[in-house]
């Protein structure tokens, strides 16, 4: 009996033991180039890449007594995996350890970028770097390049609980599948991507079917501002669909019907929190809520849509996109349309009038 126990007992210290990773009792100060090759070392990576910190130059300002006065920026590192790195489990562990600690150092105020240019990583990898990103209250910003991923994960950077507020996705060969699932995550009737602000999806390989999933994808989000597409497979087809979500349109007979439940769960618990209240204000409130969601006209807040260069846009599609502009009126929400470079020619009509409307619009050319 004593000889099992002896060998259950160690057994299980075995276990516990293989449990434990070398990483685990690393306590990161928040210095990158201190805790990278810290770390690297305890997983004994041989080759351990050079890992660079950049700040922002330090800005002048005037003082009343019309002196310039120095003043120093203070930001987090710039982290960033350069071209040539190639991730594998072991430096995405790294990356996952260190990035949270950088967040919670005093000494900086946000961690802004983490950067993959052909970096080798793979679904697996992407699971995890939203995972070190939700534990990451100051990142905002991922580019992840070059990357091809079998089961286009990268939708998951653009979740409903997502922080992220810029992500580039340039050159992944996502292609319509990878649109179709980019499109499902900045929204769909029952949810919708809150804090992106701008998407890079050039050089994707989307045609037309993924252009259209992309623009389903923006009649309920209300967060993105700018949206690239540039150099990808685009033709009049699923530019037709993008011109139609920049001017008004209206809900189909499922939307209505799904914004009608979410009214019905939103009357409930609005019902539920105030079931002290006088009976007279409840009514109003529920009143309120039923008239703010039957508008069946919905309008993007898309401030910047680039489809120019590489896409198959002919002038079929252009009057499209003029009606939507001037559907928007003056101060309407567009800022910047750029289409150059498709195949029209640039004295066409329709290419003619668009220019002249986002010329009156953008606030780069009225200043220049």
């Amino acid at each position: 009996m004593s000889r099992e126990r002896h060998k259950e007992k160690t057994d299980k210290s075995c276990m516990v033991t293989a449990s434990i990773h070398p990483t685990d009792e690393y306590q990161c100060s928040g210095d990158v180039e201190t805790d990278f090759p810290g770390l690297c070392a305890l997983l004994d990576i041989k080759d351990i890449p050079t890992v660079i910190t950049r700040q922002p130059a330090p800005s002048t300002t005037e003082t009343e007594g019309g002196k310039q006065e120095l003043k120093h920026n203070i930001y987090s590192n710039l982290f960033q995996i350069y071209t040539g790195w190639k991730v594998d489990e072991q430096i995405a562990r790294v990356i996952q350890k260190m990035c949270p600690s950088l967040s919670n150092c005093h000494r900086f105020v946000l961690v802004c970028l983490v950067r993959c240019w052909q970096a080798g990583l793979t679904d697996r990898m992407v699971v995890s770097l939203m995972d070190t990103v939700s534990r990451c209250s100051n990142l905002r910003a991922v580019t992840l390049e070059g990357n091809h991923l079998p089961e286009r994960s990268y939708h998951l950077l653009l979740s409903e609980d997502s922080a992220l507020t810029h992500v580039s996705l340039r050159n992944n060969r996502m292609g319509d599948e990878g649109a179709q699932l980019i499109g499902s995550a900045l929204s769909t009737t029952r949810s919708a991507n809150k804090n992106l602000l701008s998407l890079n999806l050039a050089f994707n390989s989307i045609g037309d079917a993924g252009a259209t999933h992309i623009a389903q994808g923006l009649r309920f989000n209300r967060g993105l501002l700018v949206l690239s597409l540039c150099n990808n497979h685009i033709g009049d087809s699923g530019a037709a669909h993008l011109a139609a979500i920049l001017g008004e349109f209206a809900l189909t007979h499922e939307e209505v019907v799904e914004r009608r439940k979410m009214l019905l769960e939103r009357t409930h618990s609005v019902s539920a929190a105030i079931s002290n209240t006088h009976s007279s204000l409840k009514l109003i409130l529920i009143l309120n809520i039923k008239v703010s969601h039957q508008k069946l006209i919905q309008v993007t807040w898309l401030c910047c849509m680039c489809i120019r260069v590489g896409n198959r846009i002919t002038t079929k599609s252009l009057p499209l996109f003029l009606t939507s502009l001037e559907m928007q009126g003056e101060g309407g929400g567009l800022l910047r349309l750029c289409l150059q470079r498709n195949r029209f020619p640039p004295d066409c009509e329709y290419f003619v009038k668009i220019t002249e409307q986002m010329t009156l619009r953008d606030p780069l050319k009225q200043n220049s």
